[in-house]
């Protein structure tokens, strides 16, 4: 199947006005030559709106929209707690974290760990998340996003893959995080309005063209095993989404590891101009994460009606999109391809950060500031270039990846989660201990998908923390009290937040207990 000449004609014009725009805000002061602040860190003047437009065009990417329609279709609404739950962690991140992160003046969250344990805590940290970025996160969207091109126009895998990563390097390898940011809400709007159409289009046809609603409640009607939020032991995807785990277990680290220790997402938050400023972005991004089920979700769950018989589940979205008619169709593309290049270009500007400031400087200390921002945009290409390589044997057999990245990443997570919170608000804490923590995570993973594979892998997340945070604990009364300078002073960091943000996490916590009250 190919695109309509106008549905083409408006997805280009959609990527030269990005590529256009991006270029302008990126556009250097007369007599000003970037610097690293400038490129990783966007100077650090986003205004609210940007940090939380652009926090959700890194995070809605072909993983989530692709990804997590196919499990729609496979789970049903279950799978929206990823959504919604991480709507309230973002709270817990702005009003707990991001006071912390900005008092001490970090370009990275590896940069943290030195500030706070060592040396040896950075660098393993730091290669670490260079490996899941490149290996896991970039191939994952890159192989998704490729897939739905496929399915839409008929190109090739590999060409998909190489016009999304190509298409991030014409508007983001140049001027940097800023590049990125300012071009989010662009992508966003462009995304929300898209994937609503979109949704109201297929509910409409599920209801014979009775009205959205209408197909809504007929989903519910015919579906009604799709519209379960809490599963039950027994489930045939009970594995995936064990019970209780999503409200008061394993999910509850995941999240807090994507959302509050993940440099592509966070960076956003530390190039804000204010820490205000950085927490009405985080109050903008939770609302617009409620919104984001009934863009991705929704359409997979109607798929299991519309095209019953799809030979493997992420197939579900584009096939939603084929059903669209000429030029809102090329619309919906170009959102779809909107999220996917932000999401891309958003973890090459983090793994650029991450080598060139936590590894690269660290060994070659004494460079110019221009140097250090040329080694960046070299980074990026790079990571793109092996993830194109490395995607379809990484991913090619996978018929759910939304629910492959979750596994993956859940090895590491629990130790993440268990440096970064001793770290801020545990002055015990010390180097030995989060080096154990971070080797321990892993192991303890492995050993309990070995010895304990019928153990659901949130579950399985969940005593991994517990386990870190044991371990964390035993290792750092073995050692040495740490000093003064290492340790975080929560008595010169203000916690209070305004009242606009404790009414917005009011009506967060008020909408969860809703949705969650509706379908449980």
């Amino acid at each position: 199947m190919t695109l309509h000449p106008l549905d083409m004609a408006l997805v280009a014009i959609y990527a030269v006005g990005i590529v256009s725009i991006a270029w302008w805000v990126s556009r250097e002061k007369k007599g000003h030559k970037k610097d690293a602040g400038d490129y990783f860190l966007a100077g650090q003047s986003l205004p609210w709106w940007a940090i939380g437009a652009s926090l959700i065009a890194a995070n809605i990417s072909a993983e989530q929209i692709i990804g997590m329609s196919g499990s729609g279709y496979v789970v049903g609404l279950a799978i929206a707690s990823y959504e919604w739950m991480a709507a309230l962690t973002l709270i817990v991140v702005g009003k707990y974290f991001l006071p912390i992160f900005l008092e001490r003046k970090i370009y990275t969250m590896p940069q943290f760990l030195e500030q706070r344990y060592d040396h040896r805590v950075r660098s393993v940290m730091a290669i670490f998340w260079l490996g899941v970025y490149v290996f896991v996160n970039l191939t994952a969207v890159l192989w998704l996003g490729a897939l739905a091109i496929h399915t839409i126009t008929g190109l090739g895998l590999f060409y998909g893959m190489a016009l999304l990563a190509g298409f991030s390097i014409a508007y983001s390898l140049y001027g940097g995080l800023k590049a990125v940011a300012m071009t989010d809400i662009i992508q966003v709007v462009l995304l929300v309005i898209g994937g609503l159409f979109l949704t109201y289009t297929v509910l409409n046809t599920v209801s014979g063209g009775t009205g959205a609603f209408n197909g809504f409640v007929t989903l519910m009607d015919r579906l009604p095993e799709k519209f379960d939020m809490i599963l039950e032991a027994g489930h045939s995807h009970y594995d995936d989404l064990p019970g209780l785990s999503v409200l008061i277990g394993g999910l509850w680290v995941i999240n807090l590891s994507y959302w509050g220790f993940n440099q592509y997402i966070i960076q956003r938050a530390l190039a804000a101009k204010s820490l205000p400023e950085a927490q009405k972005g985080i109050v903008f991004a939770a609302f617009l994460k409620l919104l984001m089920p009934l863009i991705i979700v929704v359409p997979g769950i109607a798929a299991v009606l519309l095209a019953p018989d799809l030979d493997i589940a992420d197939g579900a979205y584009p096939t939603m999109l084929n059903m669209m008619p000429v030029g809102i169709k090329g619309l919906i593309f170009a959102a779809l391809v909107a999220a996917i290049v932000s999401s891309v270009a958003s973890m090459t500007n983090s793994v650029s950060t991450i080598f060139t400031m936590d590894l690269y400087a660290h060994r070659r200390p004494n460079q110019s500031q221009r140097h250090y921002v040329i080694v960046g945009r070299l980074v990026s290409v790079v990571a793109l270039m092996v993830a194109m390589a490395t995607a379809q044997p990484l991913l090619g057999q996978f018929d759910q990846a939304f629910q492959y990245v979750q596994e993956f990443t859940g090895f590491f997570t629990p130790g993440i989660v268990t440096l970064f919170v001793l770290g801020m608000f545990w002055k015990r804490a010390t180097a030995g201990g989060a080096l154990a923590t971070a080797i321990g995570s892993a192991a303890f993973s492995v050993a309990l998908k070995l010895f304990w594979p019928t153990l659901p892998f949130m579950d399985r997340v969940g005593v991994v923390f517990l386990l870190c945070m044991l371990v964390a604990v035993t290792f750092s009364f073995l050692g040495a009290i740490p000093s003064r300078e290492k340790v975080v002073d929560l008595e010169g960091i203000s916690f209070k937040t305004t009242a606009g943000f404790n009414l917005s996490t009011l009506a967060v916590v008020v909408i969860l207990v809703a949705f969650y009250a509706a379908w449980w």
